[in-house]
């Protein structure tokens, strides 16, 4: 069992003010790790201060990019003409998916929604969780086979009381995982055979076999440990060579990694010290976005990071794999 201290943060999607989160401290016994600078350097791509910017997806059908603040706002990004469209829910949101050009399915505090975007009226479809649990719905992304997968988190960061959702399009649904702190990161392998998901606290990344056709996943792994000295893995997304890049809370900076070696192979800072998630868009794929958090930066720190809450861009050098829609979008 883990365990977990008021020193750890919590996460980039901890919608409790109250919590306590702090960067992690350096450790004597992860100092041997070599770090490997990429000379990429990012640009801002949405001005918009967020206090926590979460999910991006590129919505590759509609060249637009899909994203959230967690504490209760769904945004529309359309690169073509810059504009960044705000739909203000009334509640916390976990993720967004996509869906068809006028409706996105998005995982709200209290269940699994669609959405209408254009008169943004919202349509309960069901609440796996169930409300007597106490959690809210955080990060999630949809399977090949347009399954979506969806993690809870306690709105205190309780340790250990939430769980992992498959939820089917006829909203059948089963619990896959249970005993998680914050669940976040879900992406698969670019053919198909391995999901990876990340329970943010254990800063361990979990590797498993997967069987598109059955909806199973099995064969546990932890291929990637961060050393303290790269905070906490938060958001992640898989690029088209089949390496993982994860947004590192607390550390200021994204990395890459090899799943099968648990090698990290590039860094790329970020002005911002809460680095929250990330992913590849644009039409060639070939640029990759990045959401921060303006909220629960240690005392003084704040003045180190002005631009704290933006959305950040930066073209790595390799493409990502276009993304899942919910019910495969038809």
């Amino acid at each position: 069992m883990v365990q977990f201290s008021k020193g750890i943060a919590c996460a980039a999607i901890c919608a409790c003010l109250s919590a306590c989160h702090q960067p992690a401290e350096n450790s004597q016994n992860n100092t041997t790790m070599e770090i490997k600078q990429e000379k990429a350097t990012v640009s801002v791509a949405i001005d918009t201060i967020t206090r926590v910017g979460e999910g991006p997806i590129w919505d590759y059908k509609y060249h637009r990019m899909l994203w959230i603040d967690t504490q209760g706002s769904l945004f529309i990004y359309t690169p073509q003409d810059g504009k960044n469209r705000e739909i203000k829910l009334g509640k916390q949101i976990g993720t967004v998916v996509p869906y068809k050009e006028n409706e996105v399915v998005v995982a709200l505090e209290d269940g699994i929604y669609k959405m209408n975007l254009e008169s943004e009226q919202l349509t309960l479809l069901g609440d796996p969780e169930g409300r007597e649990a106490g959690n809210r719905y955080n990060d999630g992304k949809c399977d090949a086979a347009g399954r979506l997968w969806v993690g809870t988190m306690d709105k205190d960061c309780t340790p250990l009381k939430a769980n992992f959702f498959k939820v089917e399009n006829d909203m059948k649904s089963e619990k896959v995982l249970s005993n998680v702190t914050i669940s976040n990161g879900v992406a698969w392998s670019p053919d198909g055979k391995k999901m990876y998901y990340q329970d943010t606290p254990t800063k361990k990344v979990s590797a498993f076999d997967f069987d598109e056709e059955k909806g199973t996943i099995s064969n546990r792994q932890e291929v990637i440990t961060l050393p303290d000295s790269l905070g906490t893995p938060d958001g992640n997304t898989i690029d088209e060579e089949g390496m993982l890049w994860i947004a590192n809370w607390g550390a200021a900076c994204v990395t890459r990694w090899n799943p099968q070696t648990g090698e990290m192979l590039q860094k790329i800072d970020v002005p911002a010290l809460n680095v929250s998630a990330l992913a590849f868009g644009g039409e060639n794929l070939d640029e990759l976005y990045i959401t921060t958090c303006s909220l629960w930066m240690p005392e003084g720190e704040e003045k180190n990071y002005p631009e704290a809450g933006k959305t950040f861009v930066v073209k790595p050098g390799v493409k990502g794999i276009k993304c899942q829609y919910w019910a495969k979008g038809e």
